[in-house]
């Protein structure tokens, strides 16, 4: 199964936070996943470090090599992806939320997200 782990389940997860439900857990450790953070992720979360809105058990600077260490491909942004936002509707302002929602839908993921808005785009959901 291809996952797109959301911000917080990214962090939930690296933190060993049990906010992250067992079933996302699973799935995410499973052999036969195939695990992608989008590169808007990490941007969201420099942000939050930056502004002191949000604290990591691991520096910044070691969350690309934690990513790399649990198997986890960077998706990046492509043309498409935002093309994509400028036709989703309006159901979530979040713009780093509606460029994963954008990403999972052009490249056919599951998101791993608790986020109470995605259920209402045309999104498969793992929670």
């Amino acid at each position: 199964m291809n996952y797109l782990l959301d911000t917080h389940a990214l962090i939930w997860f690296l933190n060993g936070d049990k906010q992250i439900s067992t079933k996302a857990r699973k799935a995410i450790e499973s052999d036969k996943a195939n695990n992608f953070i989008s590169i808007a992720s990490i941007w969201e979360i420099g942000i939050k470090i930056s502004l002191n809105r949000l604290s990591m058990n691991i520096e910044f600077s070691q969350l690309g090599e934690e990513i790399q260490n649990n198997g986890f491909e960077i998706l990046p942004i492509s043309f498409q992806d935002i093309s994509t936002i400028t036709s989703l509707p309006f159901h979530h302002r979040d713009p780093f939320d509606r460029l994963i929602i954008s990403q999972a839908i052009n490249a056919n993921l599951t998101i791993v997200s608790k986020d109470e808005f995605f259920p209402n785009y045309d999104v498969k959901l793992l929670w």
